[in-house]
């Protein structure tokens, strides 16, 4: 594997970032991930956008655009045969002290591709006791701080889910650890806005757009309600959910997480961005 580090290819093996960079020892960094299938990124643009959003929250300087599409570029075409593939670009404060205060040093910037493969049609997925903070300096920024989604998918791992599904600090439905969540009311599609907290996902844009869904407030115990349930990220795209907790759902039976299944499949071809 070849991935991109600070102005260049390099082998894995000999790729390395100092023990003492920011994005290691305190977090300080930003992430995104892009679907890449046969070799074409999917919204990459839209990716690139949010990682300067990102990038201007943290209080990092906005990445280099062009390099890190140079960067992707370089690493899809030195890596072929990745029919399906998961692209990471990560750009973090750069080395930097042992302490909180960034370094002088400048950022640095990783990109890698890995091999992924297609997501089930259907997931089982669980609430967990833990909440988002709708108001927190990182809260709606894709940040590398990410052990708390480590400690919540974990859980649903072990009751036998792939996602965990969050509400926030006043009751409300929030996301999932890397996904966006829609739940279907009397006949509509919603999602929680952005005032939840959730993170501005790629998919969870384009599926709102398409079907035509709603964004609004909704309760955590909206899932033991709503008619049906489904999962939207880059490597999911649209997934239905056939199980919450304990209740079970009709999954990829529903009427309109198979419409949005569909549409998203249909359409999405649009947006593989070169």
């Amino acid at each position: 594997m070849k991935i991109w580090l600070d102005g260049g290819l390099k082998d894995i093996e000999s790729a390395r970032v100092s023990v003492l960079d920011h994005g290691l020892t305190v977090g300080d960094g930003i992430f995104e991930t892009v679907k890449t299938v046969d070799g074409k990124p999917f919204a990459l643009t839209r990716h690139l956008d949010r990682l300067t959003r990102s990038a201007r929250g943290l209080g990092l300087p906005d990445p280099d655009a062009d390099e890190v599409r140079r960067a992707c570029a370089a690493v899809i075409d030195a890596n072929p045969g990745v029919a399906l593939g998961r692209l990471r670009i990560t750009y973090t404060g750069g080395h930097g002290p042992l302490g909180s205060d960034r370094g002088d040093q400048g950022t640095t910037l990783v990109v890698a591709l890995g091999e992924a493969k297609r997501r089930p049609d259907s997931t089982a997925v669980i609430t967990v006791p833990w909440t988002r903070n709708e108001r927190g300096a990182l809260t709606g920024l894709k940040t590398t701080s990410y052990a708390e989604n480590v400690v919540a998918l974990a859980r649903a791992h072990e009751q036998g889910a792939t996602e965990a599904l969050f509400g926030n600090t006043v009751g409300q439905l929030c996301e999932g650890t890397g996904s966006n969540v829609f739940v279907v009311l009397d006949g509509e599609i919603l999602t929680p806005p952005l005032a939840s907290g959730c993170l501005a996902g790629i998919t969870r844009e384009l599926v709102a757009e398409w079907t035509g869904a709603r964004e609004t407030d909704l309760p955590l115990d909206v899932l033991e309600r709503a008619d049906e349930v489904f999962l939207t990220s880059s490597l999911r795209d649209v997934q239905a959910v056939h199980r919450v907790d304990a209740r079970e759902l009709p999954g990829v039976e529903g009427p309109l997480t198979a419409k949005a299944m569909r549409i998203f499949a249909e359409r999405s071809g649009d947006d593989l961005d070169p």
